[in-house]
């Protein structure tokens, strides 16, 4: 039989497969995502290593790189034949941060995973200060960029982006969307990351139930490429953000919404709708009144959203038969009493 061979910078069969299979058993995963970023990467990686080497870990680096036009998945390429902890990833185009950071915590094996941003703005050397933060009881440790070296319309506008997330969904952070985060490796593969879901990842954590934190990083002047940052996010963020708290608050109990809203306006329907019937036994016309419009409207509008929302439950209740999974393993923090045999109810007498 023939050898099978995989396109230059494309993903073999065996990562397609599993993913983890191409990495080894380690302590440490770091997952860079990188797009355009091969003039930043040589200096990161040798950072990287100069924090990394100290810690007495096995330790790995992965590379994602997302869709790039410059070199970057050559350059990563050519650096891995002289860095046995270097491993790369290279997506079909660019997919986003979050594809990058969901292919990334895939191909990690590491019992801790750290991400950081491939541009250089991140210092590596405080790898080890986040490490030391997961070992007192975290499960997600975000960086804070206290003295942000970015101009002043990114830093208000980050400013407001903390502020409204920390009051819509209860999780109080300064630097919601810092990229330099560690997290304990189960918590990193536990979470879905997709469309532009990397802003929210200790919101994604806590609604988990795991414990995030937060931790002051120096953060460095651009050195390479050019910022992405656009006044298109805003209105992405925004969106994104109703994303968030809807899957967390109403992910496996649609009806509470949905059902909740359309019984509302039923409410006030019947409501508007008794008082005209009061005003028609009076002798009053009633046909030619809004009101009349707007109470069978709202009753209508009701109606559809309660029934909106109890398919959207028979959904969930029905794919979770499907699956046959009542708890996600995630949720569950520790057991006691497993390991050991069951007693007889005699012995226990």
């Amino acid at each position: 039989m023939g050898s099978c061979r995989s396109r230059p910078g494309s993903l073999t069969p065996a990562s397609r497969a599993g993913g983890r299979s191409l990495s080894r058993p380690v302590d440490l995963s770091i997952v860079v995502p990188a797009f355009d970023e091969r003039e930043a990467l040589p200096g990161l990686i040798d950072e990287i290593a100069a924090a990394c080497d100290p810690l007495d870990l096995e330790w790995e680096v992965v590379i994602v790189d997302d869709g790039s036009t410059d070199g970057t998945t050559e350059l990563v390429e050519e650096m891995a034949g002289g860095r046995p902890q270097l491993r790369g990833v290279r997506l079909r185009r660019n997919f986003g941060k979050s594809a990058a950071l969901a292919a990334g915590f895939e191909h990690t094996a590491g019992e801790t995973v750290v991400t950081i941003d491939g541009d250089g703005q991140d210092d590596p050397a405080d790898i080890p200060a986040l490490l030391a933060e997961l070992e007192r009881g975290a499960d997600l440790v975000s960086g804070w960029k206290r003295q942000r070296q970015d101009p002043l319309s990114r830093r208000l506008a980050s400013r407001i982006f903390n502020t409204v997330t920390a009051w819509l969904t209860g999780v109080s952070m300064h630097d919601m969307n810092c990229g330099f985060k560690a997290y304990r490796g189960e918590c990193a593969r536990s979470l879905e990351v997709y469309g532009e879901l990397h802003r929210y990842m200790p919101v994604l954590a806590d609604q988990q139930g795991w414990r995030v934190g937060e931790l002051p990083v120096n953060h460095r002047e651009r050195r390479h490429g050019r910022s992405r940052f656009g006044l298109e996010r805003y209105l992405r963020g925004a969106l994104d953000l109703l994303t968030v708290v809807f899957i967390g608050r109403y992910q496996y109990r649609p009806l509470h919404l949905f059902g909740g809203i359309g019984l509302a306006l039923t409410a006030v329907g019947v409501l508007i709708s008794l008082y005209l019937t009061v005003l028609r036994f009076s002798g009053e016309s009633i046909g030619d009144r809004p009101l009349l419009f707007l109470g069978v409207l709202l009753i209508v509008v009701g109606i559809q959203l309660l029934t909106f929302g109890l398919l959207a439950q028979m959904v969930v209740v029905a794919r979770r038969e499907g699956t046959g999974s009542g708890t996600d393993p995630a949720r569950i923090e520790r057991t006691v009493g497993f390991d050991e045999p069951a007693r007889s109810v005699s012995s226990m007498g």
